[in-house]
């Protein structure tokens, strides 16, 4: 399972805050926790307004390349601005996100942009099930279309399919009871014929809207590890997400002799 820290997000008020007053080491320590804890990847997303989001995510990528040695996910909704920050990030990461909409001010959709950028390297990328058609859709037979029509792009570019992890976008339970089985339905049908295709989510998005979030997150978690889902977007700090996963692996013999859950005990990972 790979496991891609969320906690340095601009929509987070205290990170916010931070990115403001330009708090260097707040930053610093909050790459450092993550990656202590156990994450495989420290998602960076400015969240700022346009004006200044590349500068504050090359800000925000130079302090945690510093302090850090695993690998970044550069998280921006514009792909224009990834093409601008890419060339300062010193190894390859993953890239959050692309899709099937197009880009305003030009004729390309965001896969027509990042794909090149990556082209050739060891970059991976999260593709999102959503087009300037349909928009986010719910079906899973929209789902899987768009999937495709990212798939066919990337053969174009010869971006490898083991790079890519779809996410379906998975619905808020609270308004749509069936957000797990698309999820996993997605999945299946997609994994049946691209074995490569990883799948990752953004995990607290089921829960939205529910009381007691925590519970239907391990749950989801559980589940979707177990149909196959091999990547999320998390807090690794959260002991019971934490403690999902590594049960989970270990359950599914996933995990030889349960060694990596035996080291997260000591660690006090989980």
């Amino acid at each position: 399972m790979i496991i891609i820290g969320e906690k340095i997000n601009g929509a987070i008020p205290v990170v916010k805050e931070a990115i403001v007053k330009r708090d260097a080491e707040f930053i610093r320590n909050r790459a450092l926790k993550q990656a202590e804890a156990g994450a495989d990847y420290i998602d960076i997303c400015a969240s700022t307004d346009p004006e200044v989001e590349v500068e504050t995510l090359k800000w925000l990528i130079e302090i945690v390349q510093d302090a850090v040695e695993i690998a970044i996910c550069i998280d921006s909704p514009n792909p224009l601005f990834i093409q601008e920050v890419i060339p300062i990030v010193n190894k390859p990461g993953i890239i959050n996100s692309v899709s099937l909409e197009t880009v305003e001010g030009t004729n390309k959709d965001k896969c027509e942009i990042v794909f090149p950028l990556i082209q050739g390297t060891e970059w991976q990328v999260i593709a999102l099930t959503c087009d300037s058609v349909n928009g986010t859709p719910k079906d899973v037979e929209t789902r899987v279309q768009i999937t495709r029509g990212i798939i066919e792009k990337a053969k174009t570019y010869d971006i490898k399919l083991e790079n890519i992890h779809i996410d379906p976008l998975v619905m808020a339970l609270a308004t749509d009871l069936k957000s797990l089985t698309n999820f996993v339905k997605t999945m299946n049908i997609i994994k049946s014929d691209f074995r490569e295709i990883k799948f990752t989510s953004g995990l607290s998005n089921i829960s939205f809207g529910m009381p007691k979030r925590k519970i239907i997150n391990q749950n989801f978690m559980t589940i979707a590890i177990y149909e196959g889902m091999d990547s999320a977007i998390i807090d690794p700090l959260n002991k019971e997400i934490m403690g999902a996963i590594f049960g989970t692996e270990a359950l599914l013999g996933r995990d030889k002799f349960t060694r990596r859950y035996n080291s997260a005990v000591r660690k006090g990972i989980i």
